[in-house]
Protein backbone atom coordinates (compact mmCIF):
# COMPACT_ATOMS: atom_id res chain seq x y z
CA UNK A 1 0.00 0.00 0.00
CA UNK A 2 2.88 2.36 0.89
CA UNK A 3 3.90 2.67 -3.10
CA UNK A 4 0.63 3.08 -4.15
CA UNK A 5 0.91 7.03 -3.73
CA UNK A 6 4.46 7.17 -5.44
CA UNK A 7 3.27 4.82 -8.24
CA UNK A 8 0.66 7.66 -8.79
CA UNK A 9 3.10 10.20 -8.88
CA UNK A 10 4.93 9.02 -11.84
CA UNK A 11 1.88 7.59 -13.58
CA UNK A 12 0.72 11.32 -13.83
CA UNK A 13 3.85 12.69 -14.44
CA UNK A 14 4.51 10.14 -17.80
CA UNK A 15 1.01 11.44 -18.64
CA UNK A 16 1.53 15.44 -18.34
CA UNK A 17 4.76 14.97 -19.55
CA UNK A 18 3.38 13.11 -22.93
CA UNK A 19 1.19 16.04 -23.83
CA UNK A 20 1.89 19.89 -24.34
CA UNK A 21 1.44 21.11 -20.97
CA UNK A 22 3.13 24.26 -21.16
CA UNK A 23 0.65 25.41 -24.11
CA UNK A 24 -2.54 24.04 -22.16
CA UNK A 25 -0.59 26.04 -18.99
CA UNK A 26 -0.35 29.16 -21.48
CA UNK A 27 -3.57 29.01 -22.85
CA UNK A 28 -4.96 28.89 -18.93
CA UNK A 29 -3.09 31.74 -17.78
CA UNK A 30 -4.20 33.85 -20.45
CA UNK A 31 -8.18 33.31 -19.75
CA UNK A 32 -6.93 34.08 -16.01
CA UNK A 33 -5.46 37.36 -16.61
CA UNK A 34 -6.96 40.56 -16.81
CA UNK A 35 -6.41 44.04 -17.62
CA UNK A 36 -8.22 47.29 -18.52
CA UNK A 37 -6.91 48.68 -22.30
CA UNK A 38 -4.43 51.36 -20.66
CA UNK A 39 -2.84 48.68 -18.25
CA UNK A 40 -3.07 50.70 -15.67
CA UNK A 41 -5.26 47.76 -13.83
CA UNK A 42 -4.22 44.43 -13.94
CA UNK A 43 -5.79 41.41 -12.43
CA UNK A 44 -4.60 37.50 -12.25
CA UNK A 45 -5.74 33.96 -10.48
CA UNK A 46 -2.99 31.38 -10.56
CA UNK A 47 -2.20 28.53 -8.17
CA UNK A 48 0.20 24.94 -7.74
CA UNK A 49 -1.36 22.00 -7.16
CA UNK A 50 0.83 19.63 -4.67
CA UNK A 51 0.49 16.12 -4.50
CA UNK A 52 2.46 14.70 -1.31
CA UNK A 53 3.70 11.26 -0.33
CA UNK A 54 5.74 10.54 3.28
CA UNK A 55 7.33 7.81 4.85
CA UNK A 56 8.26 8.40 8.53
CA UNK A 57 8.78 6.41 11.66
CA UNK A 58 6.16 6.81 14.57
CA UNK A 59 5.88 9.59 16.15
CA UNK A 60 5.55 11.53 13.30
CA UNK A 61 8.02 14.18 12.86
CA UNK A 62 7.66 17.79 13.21
CA UNK A 63 3.99 19.31 12.37
CA UNK A 64 3.07 16.24 10.62
CA UNK A 65 0.09 14.77 12.41
CA UNK A 66 -0.37 10.77 11.63
CA UNK A 67 -0.72 8.23 13.24
CA UNK A 68 0.03 5.76 9.91
CA UNK A 69 3.91 5.53 8.47
CA UNK A 70 2.17 6.89 5.44
CA UNK A 71 0.77 10.04 4.19
CA UNK A 72 -1.02 11.13 1.17
CA UNK A 73 -1.15 15.11 1.60
CA UNK A 74 -3.01 16.68 -1.61
CA UNK A 75 -3.01 20.18 -1.58
CA UNK A 76 -4.79 22.77 -4.26
CA UNK A 77 -3.69 26.88 -3.59
CA UNK A 78 -4.67 29.65 -5.60
CA UNK A 79 -3.39 33.43 -5.51
CA UNK A 80 -5.13 36.22 -6.44
CA UNK A 81 -3.37 39.31 -7.72
CA UNK A 82 -4.50 42.81 -8.44
CA UNK A 83 -2.81 45.51 -9.13
CA UNK A 84 -3.81 49.51 -10.06
CA UNK A 85 -0.54 50.97 -11.80
CA UNK A 86 2.31 50.74 -9.00
CA UNK A 87 0.74 52.08 -6.14
CA UNK A 88 -2.32 49.71 -4.96
CA UNK A 89 -1.76 45.99 -4.51
CA UNK A 90 -4.08 43.62 -3.22
CA UNK A 91 -3.11 40.26 -3.19
CA UNK A 92 -4.93 36.59 -1.60
CA UNK A 93 -4.09 33.16 -0.79
CA UNK A 94 -6.55 30.42 -0.97
CA UNK A 95 -5.73 26.95 -0.32
CA UNK A 96 -7.81 23.28 -0.37
CA UNK A 97 -6.13 20.33 1.93
CA UNK A 98 -6.08 18.41 4.82
CA UNK A 99 -4.93 21.46 6.84
CA UNK A 100 -2.02 23.77 7.14
CA UNK A 101 0.54 21.03 8.29
CA UNK A 102 -0.06 17.29 6.88
CA UNK A 103 -2.48 15.48 8.69
CA UNK A 104 -4.50 12.27 7.82
CA UNK A 105 -7.90 14.17 8.10
CA UNK A 106 -10.60 15.26 5.58
CA UNK A 107 -10.45 18.14 2.75
CA UNK A 108 -11.42 21.82 4.19
CA UNK A 109 -10.92 25.29 2.20
CA UNK A 110 -8.93 27.87 4.07
CA UNK A 111 -8.21 31.76 3.28
CA UNK A 112 -4.68 31.87 4.24
CA UNK A 113 -3.45 34.99 3.30
CA UNK A 114 -5.11 38.62 2.11
CA UNK A 115 -3.63 41.72 2.04
CA UNK A 116 -3.53 45.39 0.41
CA UNK A 117 -0.03 46.92 -0.20
CA UNK A 118 -0.01 50.86 -0.58
CA UNK A 119 3.77 52.02 -2.18
CA UNK A 120 3.40 56.25 -2.68
CA UNK A 121 6.41 56.38 -4.59
CA UNK A 122 7.88 54.72 -7.40
CA UNK A 123 11.15 54.29 -5.77
CA UNK A 124 9.55 50.96 -3.65
CA UNK A 125 11.45 53.32 -0.36
CA UNK A 126 8.06 52.96 1.42
CA UNK A 127 5.04 51.00 1.63
CA UNK A 128 2.56 49.94 4.05
CA UNK A 129 0.66 46.65 4.28
CA UNK A 130 -2.81 45.76 6.10
CA UNK A 131 -4.06 42.35 6.22
CA UNK A 132 -3.38 38.63 7.21
CA UNK A 133 0.75 38.05 5.69
CA UNK A 134 3.43 35.95 6.42
CA UNK A 135 6.10 37.36 8.53
CA UNK A 136 8.95 39.81 7.90
CA UNK A 137 11.36 37.40 9.90
CA UNK A 138 14.14 35.81 8.13
CA UNK A 139 15.11 34.52 4.69
CA UNK A 140 12.71 31.53 4.16
CA UNK A 141 9.80 32.60 4.56
CA UNK A 142 10.07 34.39 0.76
CA UNK A 143 10.62 31.45 -0.31
CA UNK A 144 8.30 28.78 1.27
CA UNK A 145 5.94 28.67 -1.56
CA UNK A 146 5.95 24.74 -3.29
CA UNK A 147 7.83 26.09 -6.17
CA UNK A 148 10.46 27.98 -4.60
CA UNK A 149 11.13 25.51 -1.48
CA UNK A 150 14.23 23.45 -2.53
CA UNK A 151 12.98 21.05 -0.01
CA UNK A 152 8.94 19.88 0.98
CA UNK A 153 9.43 20.85 4.35
CA UNK A 154 10.97 23.91 6.28
CA UNK A 155 13.44 24.08 8.52
CA UNK A 156 13.93 23.14 11.68
CA UNK A 157 13.55 26.05 13.68
CA UNK A 158 10.15 26.69 11.66
CA UNK A 159 8.28 23.23 12.74
CA UNK A 160 10.34 21.49 15.69
CA UNK A 161 7.35 21.18 18.33
CA UNK A 162 9.10 22.55 21.65
CA UNK A 163 7.48 22.32 26.02
CA UNK A 164 6.03 25.43 25.30
CA UNK A 165 2.43 25.46 25.62
CA UNK A 166 0.03 28.54 24.91
CA UNK A 167 -3.35 27.00 26.34
CA UNK A 168 -1.94 25.77 29.27
CA UNK A 169 0.34 26.79 31.85
CA UNK A 170 2.97 24.48 33.93
CA UNK A 171 1.67 23.86 37.15
CA UNK A 172 5.60 23.51 38.27
CA UNK A 173 9.18 23.67 36.65
CA UNK A 174 9.00 19.60 37.20
CA UNK A 175 5.61 19.52 35.05
CA UNK A 176 7.23 21.93 32.78
CA UNK A 177 10.47 19.98 32.07
CA UNK A 178 8.47 16.72 31.50
CA UNK A 179 5.85 17.74 30.06
CA UNK A 180 7.32 17.20 26.33
CA UNK A 181 5.56 13.65 26.55
CA UNK A 182 2.27 14.77 26.01
CA UNK A 183 0.31 14.69 23.18
CA UNK A 184 2.53 17.21 20.67
CA UNK A 185 -0.14 19.40 19.02
CA UNK A 186 -0.29 21.26 22.79
CA UNK A 187 2.78 22.35 21.81
CA UNK A 188 4.39 25.43 19.86
CA UNK A 189 7.52 25.67 17.70
CA UNK A 190 9.74 29.01 17.84
CA UNK A 191 7.87 30.02 14.82
CA UNK A 192 5.38 27.97 13.30
CA UNK A 193 5.55 27.84 9.61
CA UNK A 194 5.29 31.39 7.85
CA UNK A 195 3.57 32.84 10.35
CA UNK A 196 0.29 34.02 8.41
CA UNK A 197 -0.56 36.51 11.16
CA UNK A 198 -3.01 39.33 10.89
CA UNK A 199 -1.86 43.21 11.32
CA UNK A 200 -0.15 45.76 9.37
CA UNK A 201 3.12 45.94 8.20
CA UNK A 202 5.98 49.28 7.25
CA UNK A 203 8.55 48.64 4.69
CA UNK A 204 11.09 49.61 2.28
CA UNK A 205 14.15 50.34 0.70
CA UNK A 206 17.19 52.56 0.14
CA UNK A 207 20.23 52.33 -1.47
CA UNK A 208 21.45 48.94 -0.28
CA UNK A 209 19.14 48.63 2.55
CA UNK A 210 15.79 47.23 3.16
CA UNK A 211 13.66 47.38 6.44
CA UNK A 212 10.52 45.99 7.34
CA UNK A 213 8.60 46.25 11.13
CA UNK A 214 5.43 44.22 11.40
CA UNK A 215 2.44 45.09 14.41
CA UNK A 216 0.54 41.36 14.57
CA UNK A 217 -2.45 39.71 16.58
CA UNK A 218 0.14 36.80 17.49
CA UNK A 219 3.47 35.84 18.41
CA UNK A 220 5.85 34.40 16.12
CA UNK A 221 5.09 30.89 17.93
CA UNK A 222 1.79 30.74 17.48
CA UNK A 223 -0.55 27.97 15.84
CA UNK A 224 -2.35 28.92 12.59
CA UNK A 225 -6.38 28.60 14.57
CA UNK A 226 -4.68 32.13 16.26
CA UNK A 227 -3.73 33.85 13.23
CA UNK A 228 -6.86 35.29 11.86
CA UNK A 229 -8.16 38.38 14.06
CA UNK A 230 -11.57 37.19 14.43
CA UNK A 231 -9.74 34.36 16.60
CA UNK A 232 -7.35 36.29 18.30
CA UNK A 233 -7.70 40.05 18.25
CA UNK A 234 -5.08 43.01 18.75
CA UNK A 235 -5.14 43.28 22.75
CA UNK A 236 -1.70 42.00 23.46
CA UNK A 237 0.37 42.55 19.82
CA UNK A 238 3.57 41.04 18.70
CA UNK A 239 6.31 43.50 17.25
CA UNK A 240 8.83 42.13 14.78
CA UNK A 241 10.97 43.68 11.95
CA UNK A 242 14.14 43.10 10.10
CA UNK A 243 17.22 45.12 8.77
CA UNK A 244 18.95 44.22 5.40
CA UNK A 245 22.01 44.58 3.80
CA UNK A 246 22.47 43.58 0.32
CA UNK A 247 26.68 45.17 -0.60
CA UNK A 248 26.15 43.60 -3.90
CA UNK A 249 23.89 40.98 -5.72
CA UNK A 250 25.66 38.01 -4.69
CA UNK A 251 25.03 38.92 -1.23
CA UNK A 252 22.24 39.68 0.94
CA UNK A 253 22.37 39.60 5.48
CA UNK A 254 19.90 40.34 7.64
CA UNK A 255 18.76 40.70 11.03
CA UNK A 256 15.68 40.38 12.99
CA UNK A 257 14.26 40.48 15.66
CA UNK A 258 10.79 39.75 17.45
CA UNK A 259 8.67 40.39 20.93
CA UNK A 260 5.27 39.56 21.84
CA UNK A 261 2.78 38.21 24.08
CA UNK A 262 2.28 34.29 23.26
CA UNK A 263 -0.09 32.70 25.35
CA UNK A 264 -4.02 32.33 24.18
CA UNK A 265 -6.63 33.81 25.70
CA UNK A 266 -8.27 30.90 27.27
CA UNK A 267 -4.99 29.39 29.01
CA UNK A 268 -5.15 28.10 31.76
CA UNK A 269 -3.62 27.83 35.10
CA UNK A 270 -1.89 30.92 35.28
CA UNK A 271 -0.64 32.36 38.83
CA UNK A 272 -3.00 34.26 40.47
CA UNK A 273 -2.74 37.94 39.37
CA UNK A 274 -1.04 37.47 35.81
CA UNK A 275 -2.28 38.20 32.60
CA UNK A 276 -1.39 37.26 28.96
CA UNK A 277 1.33 40.02 28.58
CA UNK A 278 3.56 39.11 31.74
CA UNK A 279 4.72 35.83 29.39
CA UNK A 280 6.45 37.05 26.35
CA UNK A 281 8.31 35.39 23.33
CA UNK A 282 11.51 37.58 22.69
CA UNK A 283 13.86 36.15 19.48
CA UNK A 284 16.66 37.69 17.71
CA UNK A 285 17.72 36.22 13.73
CA UNK A 286 20.68 36.66 11.82
CA UNK A 287 20.18 35.67 8.31
CA UNK A 288 22.62 35.32 4.83
CA UNK A 289 22.29 34.61 1.64
CA UNK A 290 24.67 34.11 -1.15
CA UNK A 291 23.66 33.61 -4.89
CA UNK A 292 26.50 32.57 -7.49
CA UNK A 293 25.79 31.39 -11.03
CA UNK A 294 24.01 27.85 -9.93
CA UNK A 295 25.13 27.67 -6.63
CA UNK A 296 22.89 29.27 -3.96
CA UNK A 297 23.20 29.53 -0.01
CA UNK A 298 20.79 30.06 2.73
CA UNK A 299 21.46 30.38 6.66
CA UNK A 300 19.50 31.34 9.77
CA UNK A 301 20.45 31.66 13.41
CA UNK A 302 17.68 32.55 16.22
CA UNK A 303 18.15 33.09 19.60
CA UNK A 304 14.52 32.95 21.31
CA UNK A 305 13.44 32.65 24.69
CA UNK A 306 10.09 31.96 26.62
CA UNK A 307 8.83 33.63 29.86
CA UNK A 308 7.01 30.73 31.28
CA UNK A 309 4.84 30.88 34.38
CA UNK A 310 5.95 29.38 37.32
CA UNK A 311 9.49 28.49 35.55
CA UNK A 312 11.07 31.84 34.34
CA UNK A 313 13.12 32.28 31.10
CA UNK A 314 13.14 29.74 29.52
CA UNK A 315 16.13 29.72 26.17
CA UNK A 316 16.81 27.98 23.15
CA UNK A 317 18.99 28.32 20.33
CA UNK A 318 18.30 27.32 16.85
CA UNK A 319 20.15 27.31 13.33
CA UNK A 320 20.46 25.87 9.58
CA UNK A 321 22.98 25.82 6.79
CA UNK A 322 21.28 25.40 3.35
CA UNK A 323 22.56 25.02 -0.27
CA UNK A 324 21.59 24.39 -3.61
CA UNK A 325 23.56 23.62 -6.91
CA UNK A 326 21.88 23.59 -10.10
CA UNK A 327 23.34 20.25 -12.02
CA UNK A 328 21.64 21.78 -14.94
CA UNK A 329 18.43 23.89 -16.64
CA UNK A 330 16.23 21.17 -14.75
CA UNK A 331 17.99 19.04 -12.35
CA UNK A 332 18.86 20.51 -8.59
CA UNK A 333 20.46 19.18 -5.65
CA UNK A 334 19.98 20.65 -2.13
CA UNK A 335 21.37 19.88 1.12
CA UNK A 336 20.40 21.52 5.09
CA UNK A 337 21.99 20.91 8.26
CA UNK A 338 19.53 21.55 11.00
CA UNK A 339 20.18 22.09 14.84
CA UNK A 340 18.02 22.90 18.18
CA UNK A 341 19.74 23.66 21.12
CA UNK A 342 17.88 23.97 24.56
CA UNK A 343 19.09 26.09 27.68
CA UNK A 344 18.43 24.81 31.18
CA UNK A 345 15.73 26.22 33.98
CA UNK A 346 16.66 26.31 37.62
CA UNK A 347 13.85 24.73 40.18
CA UNK A 348 14.13 26.28 43.63
CA UNK A 349 17.35 24.26 45.27
CA UNK A 350 19.30 25.62 42.24
CA UNK A 351 19.39 22.54 40.11
CA UNK A 352 19.37 23.22 36.59
CA UNK A 353 17.06 21.07 34.04
CA UNK A 354 17.43 21.17 30.44
CA UNK A 355 13.76 22.36 29.16
CA UNK A 356 13.97 20.46 26.02
CA UNK A 357 15.75 17.70 23.97
CA UNK A 358 18.69 18.81 21.50
CA UNK A 359 18.03 18.10 18.03
CA UNK A 360 19.99 17.88 15.32
CA UNK A 361 18.43 16.87 11.37
CA UNK A 362 20.40 16.66 8.06
CA UNK A 363 17.94 16.80 4.99
CA UNK A 364 18.62 15.81 0.98
CA UNK A 365 16.67 16.71 -1.47
CA UNK A 366 16.58 16.42 -5.83
CA UNK A 367 14.29 18.09 -7.65
CA UNK A 368 13.77 17.59 -12.00
CA UNK A 369 11.43 20.40 -13.81
CA UNK A 370 10.13 18.56 -16.42
CA UNK A 371 8.65 21.81 -18.09
CA UNK A 372 8.09 25.60 -16.64
CA UNK A 373 5.24 24.46 -14.86
CA UNK A 374 5.85 21.06 -13.73
CA UNK A 375 8.47 19.66 -11.03
CA UNK A 376 9.10 16.61 -8.96
CA UNK A 377 10.94 16.92 -6.00
CA UNK A 378 12.90 13.97 -3.24
CA UNK A 379 13.59 14.20 -0.30
CA UNK A 380 15.41 12.30 2.50
CA UNK A 381 15.74 13.57 6.59
CA UNK A 382 17.58 12.03 9.32
CA UNK A 383 16.80 13.54 12.53
CA UNK A 384 18.40 12.61 16.10
CA UNK A 385 18.11 13.51 19.45
CA UNK A 386 21.65 14.71 21.12
CA UNK A 387 20.64 14.82 24.12
CA UNK A 388 18.07 13.13 26.19
CA UNK A 389 16.90 9.31 25.17
CA UNK A 390 18.64 10.18 21.58
CA UNK A 391 14.92 8.68 19.32
CA UNK A 392 15.85 8.61 15.60
CA UNK A 393 13.72 9.16 12.87
CA UNK A 394 14.06 8.71 9.06
CA UNK A 395 11.74 10.89 6.81
CA UNK A 396 11.34 10.00 2.99
CA UNK A 397 8.81 12.57 0.99
CA UNK A 398 8.16 13.01 -2.47
CA UNK A 399 6.08 16.27 -4.31
CA UNK A 400 5.07 16.72 -7.57
CA UNK A 401 3.89 20.29 -8.11
CA UNK A 402 1.73 21.54 -10.69
CA UNK A 403 1.58 25.43 -11.30
CA UNK A 404 -0.45 27.59 -13.65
Amino acid sequence: MRVLPLLGFCALTAVVRGADFDDVVDRINSTLTFGTPDNNLRARVSGTLDMEFYHFEQPAPALIDSSSDNLFNPRLTLFADVQYKSILYFFAETRVDRGFDPAARGATARLDEYALRVTPWSDERFSVQLGKFATVVGNWVPRHLSWDNPFINAPLVYENVTPINDKEAPASLMDFVSRFHNEKYEFNPVIWGPNYTTGLSISGRVDHFDYAVEVKNASLSSRPESWSATEVGFDNPTVSGRLGFRPSQMWNFGVSASEGPYLRSEVAGLPNGRGLSDYREFLIGQDVSFAWHHLQLWAEFYEASFEVPRVGDAGTFAYYLEVKYKLAPQIFLAARWNQQLFGDVEDAFHVDHQWGHDLARVDFSVGYRFTENMQLKLEYNFQKETSGPGNENNFVAAQLTVRF
